[in-house]
């Protein structure tokens, strides 16, 4: 697994951590893209190590993420947020906040959050 898909998996975790706990939904989503990703077993250690404490955004070091790496981040930072069938206002918060963190331009990321939300909306549907 490459250290910036580490990186944005630990991003994840800190936008779980955004109403205070990681619910077991988004565990699943976490250890999925692990799966994806094809993370060692000690990959997968580190990111349920890392995701045992409460994180925030200001856990996210941009330092490994390329700017295309910060926009997946923010793709499947918008999939979280619906994964337990709706967005709550804290989270939108938080997604305001992590575009401000991720330095992605305003304009940029109103058309990926848009576009990742449309596609949560519609997953939902089928589950």
């Amino acid at each position: 697994m490459h250290a910036q898909d580490l990186a944005i998996l630990r991003g994840l975790v800190s936008v779980a951590w955004a109403d205070g706990r990681v619910a077991d939904e988004e565990h699943q989503v976490i250890d999925a893209l692990l799966s994806a990703y094809e993370a060692s077993p000690s990959e997968a250690r580190e990111i349920h190590k890392f995701a045992e404490s409460k994180r925030s955004i200001d856990d996210i070091d941009l330092h490994e993420l390329s700017a295309g790496d910060r926009r997946v981040l923010l793709q499947h930072a918008v999939l979280l947020t619906f994964i337990d069938g709706e967005q709550h206002a804290k989270e939108k918060e938080l997604l305001t906040d992590l575009v401000e963190k991720l330095r992605i331009p305003a304009v940029e990321a109103e058309r990926i959050v848009s576009a990742a939300e449309q596609r949560a909306k519609h997953m939902l549907q089928h589950l």
